[in-house]
C-alpha cells in the first residue's frame, strides 16, 4: 500500500509530511525517560525484520492481487505503539530512498497510512483492551487479526481520501474506494493471521521479547539470544524468502488499475519530476534488485517463480541493514534525550 507521488499533490504530500512530522515528534515525546537499554537494538533488528517481510508478497486467491504485511501492529506488539512507530517510519525511508518504493512527496502519506493506523490508534483502542492481560490464545487471535483489519481498512480509505483530494489521478471516489476497501479486506485479514502466529511464538519462545520489561533488559545472555534469533530471521526473509514473492500487483497496484489510471499519465514535469529524477538517483535497488546491465540496458526479468535472483538477496541483506542503522541511531537519539531529561 506504498503510494507513489503520482498520486498527490504537492498540497497533500506536503500537509501529510508536517502530519507525519508531528507524530513522530510527539512519538518522541512520549519515549523520554522510558526508553529500557533492552529496547534500543530491538528496534534496529525487528525493523530490519519488518524490511524484510514487506518484501514477501502474497497472492490473494482468484483476485490477480497481492498483499505483504504492513508490520505496524506486530511492532506496537513486542515494543508498544510510540517505538513502533519510530521504527515503521525507519523502514518506510529506507524503502522510498534507497528502493524507490513509495515516492517521496508521498512518504509522509505512507507513514501515517501504514504506521499511525495500526500503531496509535487500532492497536491502544482494539488490541489493548482485548489482548492484554491473562486472556486465552483464541481470544489474543481474534483481537489480532481485528486490529490488523480495522487498521489497513483505515489506511485504504486514507490512501483514497488523499488521491481523491490532490485530484492528479481522475479517479471516482465511490469507485476506487469498493475496489480499495475489499482487497485490503483480504490482505487484513493474513495480516493479523501471521501477527498472531508470530506473537504466539515470541510469547512461547522468547517471552522476554514480549514488550521488553526491566528484568528482561536486565538478562543481557536471553537477550543477546533472542536479538540473534531475529537477525537470522531477518536475513533469511529478506535473502532467501523474498525470491517466493507474489508476482501479482499489490492491492494499491491492483485498485488503481482496475479503475484505469496509468502513473504515466500524471506527467513528469515541475516538483513530481524533480523528486523522481532525485529518487532515480538515490535508488541503489530499484524494486529491491538489480535492474541494468553493464551497458544500462534495462534487464527483463524471468518468468518463474520462486524467481532466485542475486539482486533481491543483496537488496532484501542491504535494505534490512540500513532500516537496523537508522532505527538504531533512532533509538539512540531517543535514549540520549531520555538521559538528558531526567
Amino acid at each position: 500500500m506504498h503510494m507513489s507521488d503520482a498520486l498527490l499533490s504537492p498540497a497533500v504530500g506536503g500537509t501529510m509530511w508536517v502530519a507525519a512530522g508531528a507524530t513522530l515528534g510527539y512519538c518522541a515525546s512520549r519515549l523520554k525517560g522510558r526508553l529500557e537499554d533492552g529496547m534500543v537494538p530491538l528496534m534496529g533488528v525487528l525493523g530490519a525484520f519488518v524490511f524484510a517481510a514487506q518484501m514477501i508478497n502474497f497472492t490473494l486467491p482468484g483476485t490477480g492481487s497481492s498483499g505483504h504485511l504492513g508490520g505496524g501492529l506486530l511492532l506496537a506488539v513486542l515494543l508498544g505503539p510510540h517505538a513502533a512507530f519510530v521504527v515503521v517510519a525507519s523502514v518506510l525511508t529506507v524503502q522510498a530512498l534507497f528502493f524507490a518504493d513509495g515516492g517521496l512527496l508521498a512518504l509522509g502519506s505512507n507513514i501515517i497510512n501504514l504506521g499511525l493506523f495500526p500503531c496509535l490508534l487500532a492497536y491502544p483502542l482494539i488490541y489493548r483492551p482485548l489482548a492484554v492481560g491473562d486472556v486465552g490464545h483464541s481470544r489474543r487471535t481474534f483481537a489480532t487479526v481485528l486490529t490488523a483489519v480495522v487498521a489497513l481498512q483505515l489506511g485504504a480509505f486514507a490512501v483514497v481520501l488523499q488521491t481523491t483530494l490532490s485530484g492528479l489521478a481522475d479517479l471516482s471516489f465511490g469507485a476506487f474506494a469498493l475496489l480499495m476497501q475489499p482487497i485490503h479486506l483480504g490482505i487484513g485479514l493474513v495480516e493479523g493471521v501471521v501477527t498472531a502466529a508470530v506473537v504466539r511464538y515470541v510469547g512461547q519462545a522468547r517471552p522476554d521479547l514480549l514488550r521488553m520489561t526491566h528484568a528482561s533488559a536486565n538478562a543481557p545472555h536471553r537477550r543477546k539470544k533472542a536479538l540473534a534469533a531475529l537477525s537470522v530471521a531477518a536475513v533469511l526473509v529478506g535473502g532467501v524468502f523474498s525470491w517466493f514473492a507474489s508476482a501479482h500487483p499489490d492491492g494499491l497496484e491492483w485498485a488503481l488499475a482496475k479503475a484505469g489510471f496509468e502513473e504515466e499519465q500524471s506527467g513528469g514535469e515541475g516538483l513530481h519530476g524533480g523528486l523522481a529524477r532525485v529518487q532515480q538517483r538515490l535508488a541503489i535497488f530499484p524494486d529491491y534488485g538489480f535492474r541494468l546491465d553493464e551497458q544500462g540496458a534495462e534487464v527483463v526479468e524471468k518468468e518463474s517463480w520462486p524467481q532466485a535472483d542475486a539482486g533481491t538477496s543483496v537488496a532484501g541483506v542491504v535494505g534490512g541493514s540500513l532500516t537496523l542503522l537508522l532505527a538504531t541511531v533512532a533509538g539512540l537519539l531517543l535514549k540520549r534525550r531520555s538521559k538528558e531529561s531526567v
